[in-house]
């Protein structure tokens, strides 16, 4: 690990969300953090979303069966009441590890009928799935990734606000939670 750098990406995402599961046997996982998002899809900075479906772009796996591994498609624990309730968006999530965006990431991208992209969140929906965890993904949007900026600039630009609107949305949603069944999400 490099100091002073937060772990970010789909293995540190993983191990995390592993040793969470094994330490503390939660009944649901939150993962909220921040994502590029597409104008073309209707994104804007600071918008926060609940994703509804996650998947990878960057697990290349030109085989067949393996192919629809390395995307992994999953459905988002359902939050209707939720949604409804904090007026929340609702978008598709792609995650991979580069924040930059080669043409074959555009593409996948694309085919995952994305909103927002991020780093983490497949993972954690990949890893919640297999001990059968439910997973709400909140992603606060930093940077345009069709825009006319370096993502990387938007990103750093718009960090702050971000979090902050993030952290005010996530309040919400443990408020909303709590004293809930997962049935009345």
């Amino acid at each position: 690990m490099t100091k002073g750098v937060d772990s970010v990406c789909t293995v540190p995402a993983s191990l995390v969300t592993y040793a969470s599961i094994q330490a503390l046997q939660p009944d649901l996982i939150i993962n909220a953090g921040t994502a590029g998002g597409f104008k073309a899809k209707g994104a804007r900075i600071c918008d926060v979303y609940i994703v509804s479906s996650s998947a990878f772009h960057d697990r290349r796996i030109p085989v067949p069966v393996l192919d629809l591994y390395g995307v992994g498609m999953r459905k988002a624990f359902p939050t209707p009441n939720l949604i409804k309730e904090l007026n929340l968006k609702v978008g598709r999530l792609s995650t991979g590890d580069s924040m930059d965006m080669s043409p074959h990431d555009k593409e996948s991208i694309t085919a995952n009928d994305a909103t927002v992209k991020d780093m983490e969140g497949a993972a954690v929906a990949y890893v919640a799935d297999i001990f059968k965890v439910p997973t709400i993904l909140i992603k606060g949007v930093t940077d345009i990734v069709d825009g006319n900026r370096p993502t990387s600039e938007e990103f750093l630009e718009n960090l702050a606000a971000v979090t902050a609107q993030l952290d005010e949305s996530i309040t919400k949603v443990i408020d909303f939670i709590s004293g809930k069944c997962l049935s009345d999400l």
